[in-house]
């Protein structure tokens, strides 16, 4: 099932470096994308109102769910899951599954195809304008106090008194859900579940990502 629309959750290992036949390195980040089971199946034709389909990944400690998760995990056969995840699929995806099917590598992605992996970039703590936003900072000549790294003006006292909502300010930076586009797929490892996709990823060594078919080819 070549699916373009339901994706696998994976683990991301970290980064290293492929040759291709020219002998030109490439830098790849590498994904452990173990068999995926399928909890539930949604359909448009149900009370559920929509087609989606419902994915399990890893495993926990049955004392790390709550009962209605592990009641959730019971009814469809399913191990206790270290992560849950529900794509929106359509209607021909929906009949060709059923709960407790097993999603693996070999049957999402090949080699040259280009995939988008959604994940969670690493959090940064509070930042300034200059780190955050990338501002240029104020001029170190003559007549600058204190005011290298400041933002600037903000808003104004009369029209319209107040700061707009959206204005690049220092803050929380990093710790938000990315998702990298079009990335090349330079090797897949079916033996060992790896996928090999060139540059990138969202989250640290270890993160978990959601890899699936590229939307904008």
């Amino acid at each position: 099932m070549a699916n373009e629309i339901l994706g696998l959750i994976g683990k991301k290992i970290g980064m290293t470096q492929v040759f291709d036949k020219n002998a030109a390195s490439r830098g790849v980040t590498i994904i452990e994308l173990t068999p995926n089971t399928v909890l539930q199946v949604k359909t448009a034709t149900t009370k559920d109102g929509y087609n989606a389909v419902q994915v399990a990944w890893g495993t926990k400690k049955d004392s790390r769910a709550t009962r209605a998760e592990l009641g959730h995990f019971k009814k469809a056969g399913a191990s206790t899951a270290a992560v849950v995840r529900e794509f929106r699929v359509t209607a021909e995806v929906v009949a060709g599954l059923e709960v407790g099917k097993q999603l693996v590598l070999a049957d999402f992605f090949k080699e040259g195809q280009r995939v988008d992996v959604q994940g969670v970039s690493k959090g940064k703590g509070f930042a300034g304008v200059m780190k955050r936003h990338n501002f240029s900072g104020f001029k170190a000549s003559h007549g600058v106090h204190e005011y290298y790294r400041h933002g600037g003006s903000i808003g104004t006292r009369l029209t319209p008194g107040m700061t707009f909502k959206g204005k690049k300010m220092p803050g929380h930076m990093g710790d938000a859900k990315l998702t990298v586009q079009n990335l090349y797929v330079e090797q897949v490892d079916v033996e060992r579940n790896l996928l090999y996709v060139r540059g990138g990823v969202p989250g640290a060594d270890g993160a978990v990502v959601a890899v699936r078919a590229a939307v904008k080819k």
